[in-house]
């Protein structure tokens, strides 16, 4: 059985900037290159949200260890 982990965050945000900057940017350079970029850009994006959908239950709990947006408990000192 073939275990999946999700792609890294900086993953994801780099398929959408890069999306962004291909549309925006590179489109008023060359049509053609722009439009290859923002194809690969999607299927990043699209493989990112793949691969975060299939995370089994017991996994998903696993990775909340990980979260960066958690506050860490610290204990309070006595003077």
């Amino acid at each position: 059985m073939a275990r999946n982990l999700p792609f890294s965050s900086g993953f994801m945000l780099t398929s959408i900037i890069g999306f962004f900057v291909s549309v925006f940017f590179v489109m008023k350079l060359s049509l053609t290159w722009g439009f290859t970029f923002a194809l690969v850009f999607i299927i990043m994006f699209i493989a990112s949200i793949i691969t975060m959908s299939q995370i089994e239950a017991e996994d998903k709990y696993a990775l909340k260890e990980l979260a960066v947006h958690e506050k860490k408990h610290y204990a309070k000192r006595k003077k």
